[in-house]
């Protein structure tokens, strides 16, 4: 069990946490295949919003705030103070103001510890227009679907083979586990022991996993649902789009099964496995 984090206050960070993910490396990825990574990453709207991307020396990196609370955070009842959006908990007004950390026994307001999120950012616009990442810019565009050959075979209207599933991720939510969660590599120098133990004290499920690669990164898994998700909560609205220079709209780490290594399993109940 870590040790909690040594805060001084009640502050944002009980409810949010800043961090730095490190996308690809410049040299060995394509353009092509950055774009495709930076959509894939920061289509994951739910819990995280996401800045402009950057490079630095061969790092295509983005920083980003997650909105997972610290597990220490309770209201006056002994309740999380903050939902695990990063939102203040709908309690009566009476207690809405009582918050307090059970690791350092601080107390204060919601409003000394919640910021002001607009909510998740829509990447799924009107009228068959996206927001996504291409040529290195994050930009809207009309995105056509993909046209059928002439003599193509007919397929079942649900060829999707995650319908129906019974894959699952921590929070027990059923249903397109893998859209749902987000393995991230975070730059973060084993000097910063606070922002470690900050990070290593969110609220599990929704954070978790943490685990230092490196001097320099630390890897964690955050429950955040893509945006390019359809109503069904199965479905990706940009399958069979295509991008304006004919590739494929949707990422390829989508669709590329990844190889498990011998100590890795995927979610509960998944068919592709």
């Amino acid at each position: 069990m870590p040790s909690p984090p040594l805060c001084k206050s009640l502050g944002r960070h009980c409810s949010e946490l800043a961090v730095t993910v490190r996308v690809s490396d410049v040299e060995s990825e394509s353009g092509t295949l950055q774009d495709a990574s930076m959509t894939w990453i920061t289509g994951h709207t739910e819990r995280i919003e996401f800045d402009k991307p950057y490079i630095v020396d061969t790092d295509l990196r983005v920083d980003a705030t997650i909105y997972v609370p610290c597990k220490h955070l309770r209201t006056a009842d002994g309740k999380p103070a903050v939902r695990s959006d990063g939102k203040p908990t709908d309690v009566p007004s009476r207690r809405r103001d009582a918050v307090s950390c059970s690791a350092h026994g601080f107390t204060g307001s919601v409003g000394q510890v919640t910021g002001r999120r607009r909510g998740p950012a829509r990447v799924k616009l009107d009228n068959g227009r996206f927001s996504l990442v291409y040529k290195g810019k994050r930009r809207q565009l009309d995105l056509r679907v993909k046209r059928s050959a002439r003599r193509a075979l007919p397929v079942l209207p649900a060829d999707n083979p995650c319908i129906g599933a019974p894959c699952r991720t921590g929070d027990n939510k059923q249903g397109a586990a893998c859209c749902r969660d987000l393995q991230l590599e975070l730059v973060l120098p084993k000097t910063s022991r606070h922002q470690e133990a900050l990070l290593r004290s969110r609220k599990s499920p929704y954070l978790c996993k943490v685990k230092r690669e490196d001097d320099d990164t630390v890897e964690c898994e955050v429950i955040s649902t893509c945006g390019y998700l359809e109503d069904n909560g199965v479905g990706c609205s940009l399958h069979d789009r295509i991008l304006p220079n004919g590739r494929r709209a949707k990422p390829s780490l989508c669709y590329e099964w990844p190889d498990f290594g011998p100590d890795e399993t995927g979610h509960p109940g998944c068919r592709l496995i």
